[in-house]
C-alpha cells in the first residue's frame, strides 16, 4: 500500500483491544513492517500507546482523546500512531516501560511513548488528559509541542532517544559478569526479607495501596517454612492468603480473583479478572492447604476452577484471557464493578427468604453507605458463630440459609449485563493454569486434571507446530457473526505472534505437571520438545542468558531478559526451574549446564533482593539443595497414594511416574526418543508382581524400595536439606 497510515487498520488486527480502537479516527496502524516503513518515508516519530483490553485507564483515554477529532487530527498529521496489544506483544512493551520506569519513576498503562522511525523512544508517559488536570500535562498541548520540538530541536531529541535507547540496553539486555550460583542460604535470606516487607495489620506487603497478589512470594515463605519450622514464614503467608480470600479482591458469589486491591485493606479491587491471576493464586492456595489443612483453601480454589470452567473456558479447552473491570449497568452507563457491587435492597429482591437476605448482608458488609461509589464490594465480615448468635440460630442453619442466600444471588447477577471478554488464548497463560488445575487434579478431584489435559490438547492442536517444533503465542477465534473468517482460518481460528520465553516455559512446567498428576508420558514428551525449543530459540550461550524473544524472531531496539516478577512470574525463573527439573529425564542434554549457567550469571542479583526475584530464588534454591525425587513403579498411583501425596507438602517434589516392568520401561523411552533409561528412571521397576514400589531421593542419596507410602513419606523427611 502507499501509504498505510492515511486510514485506521485495527479492524484487520485478531486482538481484542486493538479491535476496541478500529472506529477511532485515529489513523492508528498495528505494530507491523508497513507501519514503520511508513514512519521511515514520512520521515515522521512514532506515537506507540500500548495497553489491554480490561484496562481502565486506557478505556478512560479512549473517551477523552482517541474518540476526539481534534487529537485525531493532531496524531494523523504530525505522527505515525500505533497500537500495541500489551498481552499480545510483552516483548514491545517491556522494552518500553522499562525506560518509561527509569525517566519518570513509575509506569502503568496506557503506556504512551514518542519514537523515532527507528524506534527508539525520546519522551514517555501513562495516562494524559486531554487537557491539563492536577499537575498532567495535557496530551493535546504534549502532541503541540513534540511536533514542534521535532522540527525545530530535532537534534536534540534524537539525542535524547540515543540515551534513553542505550539505558534499555543496559538495563533489559546485558549481564553481568558470573559468579557462583547462590548456596542453599537463599531461601532464608529471601523468606526473612519477605517478612521485613509484610503488612502485618492487613496482609499482603507494603503498608499501603494498591495491593497485588504476590504467589512467588508465598511460595517462598511456604518452602522455608518446611525448611525451618521457623513460625513466622508461615504467619505472614496466612494473614495473606485470608486478606486475599476475605476481602474484596475475592469475587464471594462466582468464585476467583481481580486483579489487584486499590486500598491498604483489600476492601475495593480493581476489577477486570485476569487468567494468569487466577492460575497463580489457585497453586498459592493449594500449597497452603497442604500446609495448613485448611478446607477454607481448597474451597476457594475449588470456586475459583469452577468460574474459570464456567466463564473462561473456550468450548474445546482453552481458557480466555481476560474479563474487562467495566460492564454496563441499567441506564446503558459503562462503569467499573457494575457487575460485582450491590446495594441491601437488591440483595433482599434477589433473595426469597428476608432471615437468609438480612444474613447474606451482614455476612459480606452489605449496607447502605456501601464501600465504592454508594454500593457495597463484598468482604467476609461477620463469621457464622457469631451471627448464629446475633439471629438465635445453629450454625448450620446460618450455613444453609446462607447458601441458598449466595445461590440466589449468584442467578440474579446472572441476569445483569456481563463485562467483555477478551477470547485471545495465550498459550503461556494457558500454561500457567495447566498447572494450577494438574495438581488440582492430584490434590482435590481428577475432574481438574482432566480439564488441563483439554487445555494442554488444545494448546498443542493450535499453537504447536510439530514439524517446525515451535509454538505460537495468540489463538484468536473468529466470531460467530464472521462466518468468512471462521471458513478460512484454520480450526476456526488465527494464530499469530512467535512465542515467547514464557509461552514454552510456562507451558512446558504445565505439561510437566499434567505427566506428575496422570503419569502419561505424553505429556513428559511435550515438556521436553519445549525445553529443547527453549535452548534452541532463547539461550545465549556467550553472554550466559535466556533472553525472552527467540533468537529469530523480530529484531527491537535491544533483546529484553525477564529476571523480576511481574503481574506473572519470571519467565526467566521458570524455564530455569522447569530445565532442571526436566534435566532428570534427559541428561544427556543440556538443560542443566543451561540453568546453572543463569543462575550463576545472575546470581548477584538474585541475592541482592531475592524478593524482587523470588521465582529465580525458587529454581536457584532447587540446584542448590536438589530435587525430591519420588520415583513410582506401578500401573498407576494407588489411590491411598495419592491421598497421602496430596495432603503432603513437598517442594521441589518431582513425582516420576514409570511402568513396573523394564519392558515397559523400554517402550517409553523409545516413546519420548531416550537414547538411555535416565537415572531417575533406572533399576527402579516394582519389586514384586502387581505391587507399586517407591524409590525416594534427593542429592544422590536414595531409599531402598518401599511398597508403602508412609514409609517413603518417612525417607522424604529424613533426605530433606538442613
Amino acid at each position: 500500500m502507499s501509504d498505510p497510515t492515511r486510514q485506521n487498520r485495527l479492524d484487520e488486527e485478531e486482538s481484542p483491544y486493538l479491535r476496541q480502537h478500529a472506529d477511532n479516527p485515529v489513523h492508528w496502524q498495528p505494530w507491523d513492517e508497513d507501519a514503520l516503513e511508513a514512519a521511515h518515508e514520512r520521515d515522521a516519530p512514532i506515537f506507540l500507546s500500548i495497553g489491554y483490553s480490561a484496562c481502565h485507564w486506557c478505556h478512560v483515554m479512549e473517551e477523552e482523546s482517541f474518540e476526539d477529532e481534534e487529537v485525531a487530527e493532531l496524531l494523523n498529521e504530525n505522527f505515525v500512531p500505533i497500537k500495541v496489544d500489551r498481552e499480545e506483544r510483552p516483548d514491545i512493551d517491556t522494552i518500553y516501560m522499562s525506560i518509561c520506569q527509569q525517566v519518570t519513576g513509575g509506569g502503568g498503562w496506557p503506556l504512551s511513548a514518542w519514537l523515532t522511525p527507528d524506534g527508539k523512544p525520546f519522551y514517555v508517559g501513562t495516562y494524559f488528559p486531554k487537557h491539563s488536570r492536577q499537575g498532567r500535562p495535557g496530551f493535546i498541548d504534549l502532541l503541540e509541542n513534540i511536533s514542534g520540538s521535532w522540527r525545530t530541536d530535532r537534534d536534540e531529541m534524537e539525542n535524547r532517544a540515543e540515551q534513553w535507547t542505550n539505558a534499555i540496553e543496559g538495563e533489559l539486555e546485558s549481564t553481568p559478569e558470573a559468579g557462583d550460583a547462590p548456596d542453599a542460604e537463599l531461601l532464608r535470606n529471601a523468606a526473612s526479607q519477605i517478612v521485613r516487607s509484610a503488612d502485618r495489620d492487613f496482609g499482603g506487603f507494603g503498608q499501603q495501596g494498591p495491593k497485588f497478589p504476590q504467589p512467588a512470594q508465598l511460595d517462598v515463605l511456604f518452602r522455608a517454612l518446611d525448611r525451618t519450622g521457623a513460625n513466622q514464614f508461615a504467619d505472614v503467608a496466612v494473614e495473606t492468603l485470608d486478606a486475599m480470600a476475605n476481602g474484596g479482591l475475592y469475587d464471594h458469589v462466582g468464585g476467583g480473583f481481580h486483579r489487584y486491591a486499590t486500598d491498604r485493606q483489600w476492601t475495593v479491587p480493581h476489577f477486570e479478572k485476569m487468567l494468569y491471576d487466577n492460575a497463580e493464586l489457585s497453586r498459592a492456595y493449594l500449597a497452603g492447604y497442604q500446609v495448613t489443612g485448611n478446607e477454607r483453601y481448597a474451597n476457594v480454589v475449588r470456586e475459583t476452577f469452577a468460574f474459570l470452567d464456567r466463564e473462561m473456558r473456550h468450548p474445546e479447552g482453552g481458557f480466555y484471557s481476560t474479563l474487562d473491570a467495566r460492564s454496563e449497568d441499567q441506564e446503558g452507563e459503562s462503569e467499573e464493578g457494575t457487575f460485582y457491587v450491590w446495594t441491601p435492597e437488591e440483595i433482599h429482591d434477589a433473595v426469597e427468604v428476608e432471615t437468609a437476605a438480612d444474613l447474606f448482608c451482614d455476612r459480606y458488609g452489605i449496607t447502605k453507605s456501601g464501600n465504592f461509589e454508594g454500593k457495597t464490594v463484598l468482604t467476609l465480615n461477620g463469621s457464622v458463630p457469631e451471627l448464629a448468635e446475633e439471629y438465635d440460630l445453629h450454625e448450620s442453619e446460618v450455613r444453609e440459609l446462607l447458601d441458598d442466600a449466595r445461590r440466589q444471588v449468584f442467578e440474579a447477577r446472572e441476569e445483569r449485563e456481563r463485562p467483555p471478554r477478551d477470547e485471545k488464548i495465550l498459550a503461556g497463560w494457558n500454561g500457567l493454569l495447566i498447572s494450577a488445575l494438574a495438581e488440582g487434579g492430584l490434590m482435590l478431584e481428577s475432574e481438574y486434571a482432566e480439564l488441563a489435559e483439554s487445555a494442554l490438547d488444545f494448546v498443542r492442536e493450535n499453537h504447536w507446530d510439530g514439524d517446525e517444533q515451535t509454538l505460537s503465542r495468540r489463538f484468536k477465534g473468529a466470531s460467530e457473526c464472521d462466518s468468512e473468517a471462521r471458513e478460512t482460518q484454520s480450526h476456526g481460528g488465527a494464530v499469530g505472534i512467535d512465542g515467547y520465553l514464557e509461552d514454552y516455559a510456562f507451558l512446558a512446567r504445565g505439561a510437566f505437571d499434567l505427566f506428575q498428576a496422570t503419569g502419561d508420558p505424553d505429556h513428559l514428551g511435550f515438556a521436553l520438545n519445549l525445553a529443547r525449543a527453549i535452548e534452541r530459540e532463547f539461550w545465549d550461550d556467550e553472554r550466559g542468558t535466556l533472553y525472552f524473544t527467540p533468537e529469530s524472531g523480530e529484531r527491537l531496539v535491544a533483546r529484553p531478559q525477564e529476571l523480576a516478577d511481574q503481574s506473572t512470574p519470571s519467565s526467566l525463573g521458570v524455564a530455569t526451574d522447569v530445565l532442571l527439573v526436566l534435566s532428570e529425564f534427559a541428561p544427556h542434554d543440556r538443560f542443566s549446564d543451561v540453568a546453572e549457567s543463569v543462575l550463576e550469571t545472575h546470581s548477584k542479583t538474585i541475592e541482592s533482593n531475592p524478593f524482587q526475584y523470588a521465582t529465580l530464588a525458587l529454581a536457584a534454591d532447587r540446584h542448590a539443595t536438589g530435587s525430591l525425587e519420588l520415583t513410582v513403579a506401578a500401573d498407576e498411583l494407588p489411590a491411598e497414594w495419592r491421598e497421602r501425596l496430596a495432603e503432603t507438602f513437598l517442594p521441589t517434589r518431582i513425582l516420576a511416574h514409570r511402568p513396573p516392568t523394564e519392558d515397559g520401561l523400554a517402550e517409553w523411552c523409545e516413546k519420548l526418543e531416550l537414547d538411555e533409561v535416565p537415572p531417575i528412571w533406572a533399576n527402579r521397576e516394582s519389586e514384586a508382581e502387581d505391587e507399586p514400589t517407591l524409590y525416594v531421593c534427593r542429592s544422590f542419596t536414595c531409599s531402598p524400595p518401599v511398597t508403602d507410602i508412609d514409609a517413603g513419606l518417612e525417607w522424604a523427611a529424613d533426605l530433606a536439606p538442613e
